[in-house]
């Protein structure tokens, strides 16, 4: 097995080195170098100097400001409000300030909505999916929907949404696919590779390391009393393993060219968010009132299915797809 070198998981720093085709204040998607002398294309670029200088725009920087420094300015000690719950930023997910591609990628999200939620099973407009982000990962309460930040991470949205296709068909706008293996997800051969390779930068309970003021993380917490919530998406074993194919290692993998294996991905994951280890903020709520929209990876009772929490929490999978796909049902993870 090679060895793996996972630092900086959900880090709010970049993850990979782009290599900038346009103005030197771009955020750039294109050309993240695949090999030496090689570069990947067909990736979206967007250029932040084309931000409108006027008002739209100054709401348009403040809610790129939001994404990227997100506990500074609304969290616990919060500059402009106290909203979060602990000291995580939105990009520690959604990487480059949901511009990077295939790790949560945002760039979408504004033509997406209003879109059906399982969780809640009714449709959400995109201010109630961003307050869903702040009371579940962040352990939050919710943004007033006419505040300053609300509209700021709106109008966001709103503009990154101009440089995608409006079917929102484009390379990167999904994490990576798992192709699930036979057995189940391994949390002791993950608690290996966290120990080898992790714990130098999250800490060996997970902790994560600070910045220099305190005001947000390095190195964000994986669990404990500051790290996400059970019924965030990270805390799913398929969600997460997708992101950590399609990020992780931050200085080993290419963009949409994984180091992981799939198996790798799902151990960790597994090691990461298994509740018998780890310690988390008590959910609001489990979710999902309708048993249809659950995920299969979501571990909470009651399912639509005979298999058990384990299996729905670490697989196999590929049993609970194979059902799923025999009673003519569409399996969601």
């Amino acid at each position: 097995m090679k060895k793996l070198i996972l630092i900086a998981l959900f880090s709010a720093l970049p993850m990979l080195v782009f290599n900038s085709c346009t103005k030197s204040n771009s955020q750039t998607l294109a050309s993240k170098t695949t090999e030496e002398g090689e570069e990947d294309e067909g990736y979206i670029t967007i250029d932040t100097s084309q931000i409108p200088d006027d008002q739209f725009g100054e709401s348009v920087r403040y809610g790129r400001e939001l994404m990227m420094k997100t506990a500074y300015y609304i969290g616990p000690n919060g500059k402009n409000g106290q909203y979060l719950g602990n000291k995580m930023n939105c990009t520690n997910c959604h990487q480059d300030a949901g511009t990077k591609p295939h790790a949560f990628n945002l760039m979408s999200s504004h033509d997406n909505y209003p879109q059906y939620r399982g969780r809640e099973n009714k449709v959400l407009t995109l201010a109630e999916r961003v307050n869903n982000c702040i009371m579940r990962p962040h352990s939050g309460k919710p943004l007033p929907l006419d505040s300053k930040e609300m509209v700021a991470f709106l109008s966001y949205f709103k503009w990154i949404s101009k440089f995608v296709p409006k079917d929102g068909n484009f390379k990167g706008a999904k994490n990576l696919e798992i192709e699930f293996p036979d057995v189940a997800a391994s949390p002791e051969r993950g608690k290996v590779l966290f120990a080898e390779n992790c714990a130098r930068c999250h800490g060996n309970n997970g902790e994560g390391v600070y910045n220099a003021d305190k005001s947000g993380y390095t190195y964000p917490p994986l669990w404990g009393e500051y790290g996400y919530q059970p019924g965030s998406s990270m805390h799913r074993v398929i969600k997460q393993a997708q992101w950590l194919k399609s990020n992780m290692p931050y200085d080993k993998v290419l963009l949409g060219k994984p180091y992981l294996t799939d198996k790798q991905a799902l151990d960790i994951a597994a090691y990461v968010n298994d509740d018998s280890q780890h310690k988390r903020p008590n959910p609001k709520t489990f979710d999902y009132p309708n048993k249809m929209g659950k995920p299969i990876d979501y571990a909470h009772s009651p399912f639509q299915d005979n298999f058990s929490e384990e299996q729905h929490k670490y697989g196999p999978y590929k049993p609970i797809i194979a059902y799923w796909k025999k009673q003519g049902w569409k399996a969601v993870y």
